[in-house]
């Protein structure tokens, strides 16, 4: 019994893994589609087509597009087309700006509070359009916005952060001296603008009081989607686990204990990335675990006999990864995931070893260290879900100069989302 078992859970590693390979290349129908759009050509001519929907993070240099469902995939980039949209979600225009691109990251601000001008041909992505327009850029160094009113030249709003000391950081934020000069308006105060922030929903804010302001017919071409951002998901589960130890010094302290099914729970918070048609997303699992086993084995000495090991192993288990989706449609969906696992033992884990079922030969303190885990599994209606997850082998008597250990788990777990 107990190898058909073992040949079952190498089983399931072996295809967990080969289950992982073949997600990875996955490329069926999901959530990123080709939905109904246009694209505008250098010579002014709009075809209207269908666009492969990125849910871009940065703005693309480069979109995929086809004329009817089952034509062939083609190409547009910034070279061959002016500008491009998804109806009700999202718009695209190519622009020849000025781009300030000093850095954003703290650890490198320049000196200076000057912007560092580029001029550089880009795609813009319409936040607000009517008499006053609102544009943002975004790539994987900076995040900048820029305006215009109505067809006049497209520029830069204007924020940087610099130093002026080490410990020291000021920022530039002649955006809002630029806003109080174009946008005159009486719904709009001198107060306002001190107080507005350099992130999209602010200045959108902004550019919509205005357009209001002028009678414009303004529109808000970027439709956000609802998304459900946190997930919490009850997850009891089965763990079938093995654990062996292994004493450097004497060889009769050496125990295999053999594969138990026992029970385990974890709650999940999920935080579902707003980015990439929700396919990503970071979790964090407190999970309650246990092991509980006896092993026999001969000392090899007369005097000693038998030797019983008996180990008692409860912990939390704290899995923190991150989570890819798959979607088959929309209603179900593959995952994979890839989590660093963290461990709090319980103070009355312990192993003992005992020879003649009398003398004690020494009781060890179970703590142990972090390990990985992957998993894969299948999700219905953002409700219901099962996962095969492997965890790695971990050293559960880490204290221990002399001893090393493996603990390693299959976990089959269910899961309900309640929110």
């Amino acid at each position: 019994m107990l190898y058909i078992l073992n040949s079952v859970i190498k089983t399931v590693k072996f295809n967990l893994l080969f289950l992982i390979i073949s997600l990875l290349g996955f490329n069926s129908y999901s959530q990123i589609s080709f939905e109904k759009g246009y694209i505008i050509d250098n010579s002014d001519t709009k075809t209207e087509c269908l666009i492969k929907n990125m849910d871009w993070n940065n703005n693309p240099s480069e979109i995929k597009f086809k004329l009817a469902q089952n034509s062939e995939i083609k190409t547009a980039n910034l070279k061959s087309i002016k500008e491009f949209g998804i109806y009700n979600k999202v718009q695209f225009i190519k622009s020849d700006v000025e781009i300030d691109v000093s850095s954003d990251d703290h650890n490198i601000l320049s000196y200076t509070k000057d912007p560092i001008f580029e001029q550089q041909e880009i795609f813009l992505k319409v936040i607000a359009s009517g008499e006053a327009n609102l544009y943002s850029y975004r790539n994987d160094k900076i995040k900048r916005y820029f305006f215009n009113l109505n067809d006049s030249r497209i520029e830069q709003l204007i924020f940087k952060k610099y130093k002026i000391s080490e410990i020291r950081i000021q920022e530039n934020a002649l955006y809002k001296q630029q806003l109080w000069n174009a946008l005159k308006c009486e719904s709009i105060s001198i107060r306002q603008i001190r107080k507005l922030k350099y992130y999209e929903d602010d200045l959108l804010k902004l550019f919509t009081i205005y357009n209001q302001c002028q009678n414009s017919a303004y529109e808000v071409p970027t439709e956000k989607e609802k998304r459900d951002l946190i997930n919490l998901t009850i997850r009891p589960r089965i763990n079938n686990s093995i654990l062996s130890m292994n004493n450097t010094m004497t060889d009769f302290k050496d125990s295999e204990f053999k594969r138990k099914n026992n029970f385990g729970i974890g709650l999940e918070a999920e935080i579902v990335l707003p980015f990439n048609k929700n396919k990503w997303s970071f979790f964090i699992e407190p999970t309650y675990q246990y092991f509980k086993s006896k092993s026999t084995q001969e000392s090899g000495s007369f005097t000693l006999g038998e030797i019983n090991s008996t180990v008692n192993y409860e912990s939390i288990e704290l899995p923190i990864g991150f989570r890819h989706y798959f979607f088959l449609n929309n209603s179900s969906k593959l995952f994979l995931n890839v989590a660093l696992v963290f461990d709090f033992s319980f103070s009355k884990s312990k192993t003992t070893f005992v020879s003649n079922e009398t003398t004690s030969l020494g009781v060890f303190e179970m703590h142990s260290m972090e390990n990985y885990a992957i998993g894969a599994g299948y999700k219905l209606k953002d409700k219901y879900s099962f996962e095969v997850r492997y965890f790695t082998n971990r050293n559960v008597l880490k204290d221990y100069v002399h001893w090393d250990s493996e603990y390693s788990t299959v976990s089959f777990i269910l899961g309900y989302s309640f929110l």
